[in-house]
């Protein structure tokens, strides 16, 4: 779990400028990584079905 992910969690209940004073992140850092977790979760997906075909190809080719 990254520390980005740690303030994410928890930010309700301790607040996101405790949370990234306690971890020494800048609160602008935070919230540009959670802008950038829908890309994040599209990039995922895409080398999880490239993933997938490299063993198809390979599982036919063996």
């Amino acid at each position: 779990m990254s520390r980005f992910q740690f303030v994410a969690d928890h930010r309700d209940a301790f607040g996101v400028k405790r949370l990234c004073t306690a971890l020494n992140l800048s609160r602008s850092g935070f919230y540009r990584w959670l802008k950038a977790a829908p890309a994040r979760a599209a990039k995922k997906a895409a080398d999880a079905a490239l993933t997938r075909r490299m063993r198809t190809i390979h599982a036919r080719l063996a």
